[in-house]
Formats: C-alpha cells, structure tokens, sequence
C-alpha cells in the first residue's frame, strides 16, 4: 500500500489526479475544480508493530517523517466500522515529504495503527488491509469558505458521481476534512488508477466549518442508505440512525421550545457557559433529564461540551430567536403540527390524500387561516429558509422591468430583496388577508412599503395585471398538477406577452444526485397534498398554460429558480 502511494506521489499532479478520479467530470468542470484545490498528499493505513518500528523502517527506506500526531477523524472512523469505542484505538499521523514529477515535493501521509497492543487489533489490521478504507488522494482547498466547499461538495457528489463518506475537524491541526468515494460498483474501468490512486478522495480545509461538516454528514448519512460505505458501517447500524430521525426532530424542537439557544454562548465566545442546573433553572426544566438532552444534541454536532456546560456550535446556534433567519420557528413546525400529521402517512401513501387533513379535518393552509397562532408561526418558519432568495436579484436582469407582482408572497421578504436592490421597481403583493399586515410590516421595515401595493385575493380565482415580472416563490408545491394548472392559467391571462414568470421551487433530481427534494416531495404530500417535481414537469405545465419555459439556476438550500415567459 505504501508503494502505491509512493507511485502516486511520483507519477500525478493535481490535473492528471482530477482526471483520473473524476471521469464524470468534464474538461471545464475539472478546471473550475482545479482553481479551488491542489494535490496535497496521498494517503496509506499501515498497521506495524509499534510506531517505532515504522519510524525506523521509513528511516531506512530513506524517507525522513516528522513527529507522530494523533488522528481525530480516522480514528473515530476505523471505531465506527468496527463497533468499539474510539478511546480503546491510539492512530497517529506520520508524513514524509517524497520528491513529486514536478521536481518538487509532495506529502505521503501514513495513518499508522500499531497491532502490538493486542488480538483484537490484528483482526481490525486484517479487514482494513483488506478494504483499503483509509487510502485516498487528499487536495487542499485554497481560501476556503462555507460557499466554496458547498459548491465544490455539489459538483463532486452530482457530476462527479462521488459518494460522501464522512468527514469531521481535527482539532490538532485544525483542520476540517470531508471525504468521497465511489458507489461500489466504481466508475470506468481504470483498475490501475484502482490500485495507484484508490477510490476515495479527502478535502482539507484550514480551520473549522461547520456547516460544511454538518451537511457533509447528512449527505453520508443518505449515501448509507443507498447502500453506500457510509464511513464502513454495518448496514443495521446505518438503518437504526435513519429509524431514530424522529428522535432528533423532536430533540432539536424541544431546544427551540424551551429556548436553550438563547441562553449559551456560541463556541467562539470567551463567555462562560451557565452550568447546566442554571440552564434547567432559567428554562424550566429538571436539571438531569437537561443534561441527558444537552448531551445528545452534542451527538447530533449542534453543541461542543464546554467544562460542566455546553456552548453553541455554528449549526446550533441558528436556533438562537436573535439569529439572522432563525431556524426555531421551523424547529417548533416540524416538531409540531407537521411531526403530529407525518404520524398520517400511512394514509397518505395507501390513498394519496394528506394525512393534514385527515387529522384536522381541513387542509392545511384553511387550518392555519383559522388558528392565528399557528398561521404566525408558520410565516416565520418560512422566513427561516429565505436565504434560498438571495442570489435572485443578481441572477435576473430586471433593468427593463418597472412592476413586480409576487403572487402569494407571504411575508414579502423575496419582493423587499429585490425592492431593496432595485430602486427603480414597484412592488404588488397579493396574498391572503392574514399575510397582508405581516407582508406591510416586512416592507415597512426595509424601507420599500412606499413603493409596494398590498392587494388581497385568491390565485385561483385571478391575479393582478400590469406586471413585467411575475413571481412564484415556493408557491406550486402545495398543489396537485391540476391546481398548478388553474394557478398558471391565471397568471397567464394577466400577463401580457413577453411578460417573465420566476419560480422558486425544490427540483426532483433526475440524475441520482443528493437533494433534499425527495424528502420535501414526501412532506408535501403527508401535509398539504402537493408535491415536488422535476424540470421536464415544470416545463409540461408552464408550456400547457401559454409560457416558453426558459432558464433553470441553482440556488442556496436545493431551490432552484426557474423562468419562462409569456408566450406571445
């Protein structure tokens, strides 16, 4: 294994590694990744003796290794696969700087687990030798950001066919790694890369990101369930994590109920944490059945033990209410009315009605209407993913509009975005006559109320004239295709030709990749009885009803905004 990471080392350079490792990439795509990452090192497992044999074995073989260090990750990884407790395995970093075929000089870095300690470290030896799970080709990410590991883990786990296998922070080095491999079945048929190069591939990143780690996670966590490596875990462990997510619903919605972000400082902060029997006394809760709860929302990486507390980790604290769009009112909604009518789903799937309805006795959105309280709540839940929004007013060329009319737009926060961008547009909002006081209030707030029409109706009844821009936003979901049929007629008729519709929608994907669509078609067919749908099934409906479907662009949290106009 080591001499394979030395040929490695000698024969690829960055290039030729993303060409070898990533097939499904094309020229330019391995470009773009090319600018973000450079070859750093390759990577072995080795399972000596004792470290110190290693050290001189190396030494004699002429490579010179600087001092052993622990190894965070992998460490907690081979623990995982293996079912025992991480603290009973002592794995160390070596690395040794080998002369690469550019003349320079490349990393070897050697994961080393010594076998004298014991039996059962031999039988974990003889697996691992045998699975080559810890040999990968690791590429550091320059000037990295939580934007540009986002996009880097999208490209690799979408076009470039790769599994998320895992990652986490060193603490040592601090450092934070994601890891990919291939689906078993592998890619091409480049055996010789196999052998030379491995199937996995490491992205190291200076410092601690942690929302890249958490979502990096989940979507090792759906590779599992796909039948994935999932870190080397057994099958049984990886279904017990996916059966125990109602678990973590209601964990995190009770944090939010009882308001335990807003009483921690974030992990950053020199302010001390309260003990945990303050926190139960400030939140009103017994202080041992806190300290259990505390403890598993470290596990699921929302808090970091901090002495006899806990502080806020960078996932954790968006559940903060002071947060900029906070996520505790969408911890409350879906540890609350969606958590109770997702016990219906059953009934969903045999008859295709929400099970919403079944258990109200009205749908959702006639419920809410009826229950102020819950309608309140629900806006704010909706406000807590808005940053799906913000690349919308850069990606639309709206010099040549004067009118935007945003069809159901809730509290208004997508039309002040593009209010506040564009001075030189008017606004009309046309919603429920519930909506209408918050929207006037979020427009009051950003300075645009002055230029923004409040109009109350239904959408299926009819919808505004006299815009050039009409919007969407998350809007089509909730409905069945024939109610996205009356709903696109409307609006067609009040368009006149030439006129752009914007969509903001979750898309199904249609190549395999992660998503979090699949998982919100399911939500919106147990809650409200809509569904998500692919870009072909957008565009069937927007040409049916008079438009020329148009531009498809991502946007941040899965959205996708989706144009198309009237067709003359």
């Amino acid at each position: 294994m080591l001499d394979d990471a030395l040929e490695c080392v000698g024969t690829y350079d960055t290039g030729a590694a993303l060409e070898a490792l990533l097939p499904g990439l094309g020229e330019a795509e391995r470009s773009a990744v090319g600018a973000h990452c450079a070859l750093a090192h390759v990577a072995v497992m080795v399972f000596p003796r004792s470290i110190d044999l290693l050290r001189k074995t190396l030494a004699d073989s002429g490579l010179a290794v600087g001092r052993a260090l622990p190894s965070t990750v992998v460490r907690e990884r081979v623990a995982r696969r293996h079912g025992i407790d991480p603290a009973g395995l002592d794995v160390v970093i070596l690395r040794a700087a080998v002369p690469a075929a550019n003349g320079g000089l490349r990393e070897v870095e050697i994961f080393a687990l010594a076998t004298g300690t014991g039996p059962e470290h031999e039988a974990i030896a003889a697996r691992e030798r045998a699975e080559r799970n810890e040999s990968h080709v690791a590429f550091e990410v320059r000037s990295a950001d939580e934007v540009v590991l986002a996009g880097l883990r999208t490209l690799l786990t979408s076009r470039g066919e790769l599994w998320a296998d895992g990652g986490g922070h060193n603490e040592h080095e601090d450092t934070t790694v994601l890891y990919f491999r291939t689906p078993p079945a592998g890619n091409g048929d480049g055996a010789s890369t196999s052998r030379v190069l491995g199937r996995r591939i490491e992205l190291s990143a200076s410092g601690r990101f942690e929302g890249a780690l958490t979502a990096h996670t989940a979507l090792s966590h759906a590779s599992g369930a796909r039948g994935g490596s999932n870190g080397g875990e057994e099958p049984a462990r990886a279904l017990l994590e996916l059966m125990t997510g109602a678990w973590v619903t209601q964990a995190i919605a009770v944090a939010a109920e009882l308001g335990i972000a807003d009483h921690l400082p974030g992990a950053e902060s020199a302010q001390k944490a309260p003990a945990v029997a303050d926190l139960a006394a400030r939140v009103g809760a017994q202080p041992d059945a806190l300290g259990r709860l505390l403890r598993y929302l470290a596990a699921l990486g929302l808090l970091e033990a901090r002495e006899d507390s806990y502080a806020l980790s960078g996932t954790g604290a968006l559940l903060r209410e002071d947060a900029p769009r906070s996520m505790a009112p969408l911890a409350l909604m879906y540890g609350g009315p969606f958590y109770r009518s997702f016990a219906e789903l059953g009934h969903s799937v045999r008859t295709g009605g929400d099970g919403f309805a079944r258990l109200h006795g009205q749908g959702h959105f006639d419920h809410f209407a009826g229950h102020p309280p819950l309608a309140d709540l629900f806006d704010r839940a909706m406000a807590a993913s808005a940053g799906m929004f913000d690349p919308i007013a850069e990606l639309v060329d709206f010099s040549g509009a004067a009118v935007v009319v945003d069809i159901a737009g809730g509290n208004g926060q997508l039309l002040a975005q593009l209010l506040t961008r564009h001075p030189h547009l008017r606004g009309i909002l046309f919603e429920r006559d519930q909506a209408v006081d918050a929207a006037r209030e979020r427009l009051g707030r950003a300075g645009c109320a002055d230029r923004c029409t409040f109009v109350v109706g239904d959408f299926t009844a009819s919808v505004p004239r006299g815009g050039d821009v009409y919007l969407l936003s998350r809007v089509l979901h909730d409905w069945d295709d024939e109610q996205c049929a009356t709903i696109l007629n409307r609006c067609a008729l009040a368009m006149e030709p030439g006129a752009e519709l914007l969509l903001v929608e979750r898309l199904l994907p249609e190549d395999g990749r992660p998503s979090l669509a699949p998982a919100w078609d399911v939500h919106m067919l147990c809650n409200v009885g809509g569904r998500e749908r692919t870009a072909e099934h957008y565009g069937r409906l927007l040409t049916a009803a008079g438009f020329t479907p148009g531009a498809v662009s991502p946007l941040p949290l899965d959205g996708f905004l989706i144009r198309a106009r009237r067709t003359p």
